[in-house]
């Protein structure tokens, strides 16, 4: 169990302190949503830890099987609906310049992040678009 301590600094932004590391992060709300957007959104937060999930868990079966994943980059867009207001599909785009994985590599990798903690945490009807060049 991971604890975080959380507190509302008015003008629709949060902050928020993981406590093992101290760390902290600022949430804003989107402009689009009355909010100033100087930092991340609590749903920009959903869709790249998608991404960061997926990545990570890949990043641990690589260095399992010794797999080279240096290089690898991926972007992100979340894609929200308005009514009800709610990510509808994060899409993210993995890729690996120069690959010289096995297609059994390549399987192996791609099943892992399909089944990232994240993803499976995620309700079935937020649509999750993910594409591999790797």
């Amino acid at each position: 169990m991971t604890t975080f301590n959380s507190s509302y600094q008015g003008n629709l932004r949060t902050k928020v302190q993981h406590n093992p590391s101290k760390g902290e992060l600022i949430t804003d709300a989107p402009v689009d949503n009355h909010g100033k957007g100087e930092s991340f959104s609590p749903t920009d937060l959903v869709a790249v830890a998608l991404g960061s999930c997926m990545a990570t868990i890949m990043g641990i079966l690589a260095e399992r099987e010794q797999i080279d994943l240096s290089g690898l980059r991926y972007t992100t867009e979340k894609v929200m609906q308005s009514s009800p207001r709610k990510i509808s599909e994060v899409i993210i785009h993995f890729t690996l310049a120069d690959s010289q994985l096995s297609d059994q590599d390549k399987k192996k990798l791609i099943k892992a992040a399909l089944n990232c903690p994240v993803a499976l945490s995620l309700h079935p009807d937020l649509k999750q678009t993910v594409s591999f060049d790797i």
